[in-house]
């Protein structure tokens, strides 16, 4: 595996602010809200959209902000507590409890997989372990993996993954991580299929040859 595209950090930043409405709609139809691109512009501008639910916006909302975060501290290193920190912002007001590793059993539906409990110590040596991975791109999709198939958070572990991929991938200009609508069936297979055996080499190729943008996203 090798980094598609090689930007200097300003320009990938810029990149991700200047595509960050499509971003998040992928993130949030990945979740399976019923909505459209447009309605999401408009709450992402500031407007109103009667039509959505209170938890659509919230989504919405929460991606936006955990973007945000993640745009203004993207020099930050990766550690268990900024991944915390993330989650804070993405599944806020969703879940019991947010920015902190669940402490009960979780299911994950349409899998025979069922998460342990998280283990902080096994966590933070895993992402240690993980960030060693010399090349980016590897790097950012393994860790991502990690993070969706521990659950280490009572919600939002994907949309967590994601950002927390994306701010390696952005911080070294190696381009954008989405998964578009197309897309969706695909990942969703073969993200179970990674559930239940622990085997992420098709998952990876998919996502390394799909869902990794540069300035033609």
């Amino acid at each position: 595996m090798i980094d598609k595209f090689h930007l200097s950090q300003k320009e990938n930043v810029f990149l991700a602010k200047e595509r960050l409405n499509s971003i998040i709609y992928n993130s949030v139809k990945l979740e399976g809200f019923n909505t459209n691109y447009f309605n999401v512009k408009k709450i992402l501008n500031g407007s109103n959209v009667p039509s959505l639910k209170l938890d659509e916006i919230n989504c919405i909302l929460n991606l936006r902000d955990a973007w945000n975060f993640v745009l203004s501290n993207i020099d930050e290193p990766i550690t268990l507590e900024l991944i915390c920190k993330i989650n804070a912002f993405v599944s806020r007001g969703e879940s019991l409890e947010w920015g902190v590793l669940r402490t009960g059993k979780v299911g994950i539906n349409g899998v025979d997989y069922i998460p342990d409990i998280p283990d902080e110590t096994k966590i933070i040596a895993a992402i240690k372990n993980i960030m060693k991975e010399e090349n980016i791109t590897k790097r950012s999709l393994v860790l991502m993996l990690y993070l969706m198939r521990t659950q280490a958070f009572w919600d939002g572990n994907k949309r967590t993954s994601m950002i927390v991929a994306n701010k390696i991938m952005i911080e070294n200009g190696c381009g954008v991580i989405t998964i578009k609508e197309e897309y969706f069936k695909e990942f969703n297979s073969l993200l179970t299929e990674y559930y239940n055996t622990n085997k992420m080499e098709s998952l990876l190729e998919f996502l390394y040859n799909n869902c990794i943008f540069g300035m033609e996203v």
